[in-house]
């Protein structure tokens, strides 16, 4: 049996209103559940490959049902902590065209927020488990929250898993007395497979080549030095992935990625997303699809054609979960995205 692949972070209740409406347009929100480090799960669950997640929540129905929809996706929730706290809520307003999408947290005093290192037992959570997953997001939530980030990834390398780390810099969290360029570069000595984009290198790490994201074109030349830079400067790691994102509207993308693993350079197949369903959780999509056809595929071409496939596919999918089978994002694959009807 393959052995687990591990994430760590905080689940919150998403709010959205219906469609494309804006918040509170009708007095009426859809609820659903959200956060990097599930999504990276259930990606890597619906893919075929076994998944636990690890979070502190509290003691109430919200997270019963959280568990629940978890066990529906064949993540494993077992090792959830439960502890003092609330369960976190994000308000989302979905863009359309022009009008961008807007996030609103409300996560302060969340059970992950109010917990410790020493709260979870990273030696059992880990236990007969290949892969550890954490994000960006998780450090910026609390002081606390940042050294159980730091104590897993730890336990796992020493433990002999493979860390994996999207840098996933979000400006409105880090407000708890440090920045993420004091805290993220502890955490990505600690990580073998790196993945980030532009801006996440730059705010988070402080490393920055010259890319001109509003250009509408990809300098993938400037790319690959963006990802020699970061490689040079954390000899720890095997691999820097970035994702390339060009946004001509809310509702147009292009999406592609590329991938440095110290022997060559590769880029993906570029595909045009014109009609954006939710592009929220995108990039854990992208993140579970690496972390799945790394550990399946003959090569990290494939790893990384079938992570930005999973990925463009999850942008026509409303609310954070992916909910791709492995064979519909090899037959994207193979039939280049035409969208015809399959009888």
């Amino acid at each position: 049996m393959n052995k687990p692949v591990v994430t760590f972070g905080e689940i919150m209740l998403r709010l959205a209103p219906p469609g494309f409406e804006r918040i509170l347009q009708t007095p009426q929100f859809v609820a659903t559940f959200g956060g990097g480090e599930a999504n990276v799960a259930v990606s890597v669950a619906g893919y075929g490959w076994p998944a636990r997640y690890v979070t502190v929540l509290p003691s109430n129905p919200i997270t019963d049902a959280f568990i629940g929809e978890m066990r529906r996706f064949n993540v494993d929730p077992s090792y959830i902590v439960r502890g003092k706290g609330r369960f976190g809520i994000y308000f989302v307003e979905p863009g359309a065209n022009q009008r961008p999408s807007k996030v609103v947290y409300d996560r302060e005093y969340s059970a992950i927020a109010l917990a410790k290192p020493g709260d979870i037992d990273w030696k059992k959570c880990l236990d007969g488990a290949c892969w550890f997953h954490v994000t960006g997001i998780t450090p910026a939530i609390s002081q606390g929250a940042a050294e159980l980030a730091l104590e897993g990834a730890a336990a796992a390398r020493q433990m002999g898993l493979t860390v994996s780390c999207d840098l996933n810099f979000r400006k409105n969290l880090w407000k708890w007395g440090k920045s993420a360029k004091e805290v993220m570069p502890d955490l990505f000595r600690l990580t073998d497979i790196g993945i980030a984009n532009e801006e996440d290198c730059q705010m988070a790490l402080g490393l920055q080549v010259d890319v001109d994201v509003e250009s509408g074109k990809l300098e993938i030349e400037q790319y690959r030095k963006l990802t020699e830079l970061v490689l040079s400067q954390y000899p720890n790691l095997k691999m820097m992935a970035i994702t390339l994102r060009e946004s001509y509207s809310a509702s147009h993308n292009g999406w592609a990625a590329c991938l440095n693993d110290r022997n060559e350079f590769l880029v993906s197949r570029r595909y045009d997303i014109t009609h954006i369903v939710d592009r929220v959780g995108g990039g854990d999509a992208f993140a579970g699809g690496l972390i799945y056809g790394l550990l399946t595929m003959e090569s990290h071409r494939d790893a990384l054609e079938f992570a930005v496939a999973g990925s463009c596919l999850k942008h026509s999918i409303y609310g954070d979960f992916n909910r791709f089978t492995a064979d519909e994002v090899k037959s994207l694959l193979k039939s280049g995205g035409s969208g015809r009807v399959q009888r």
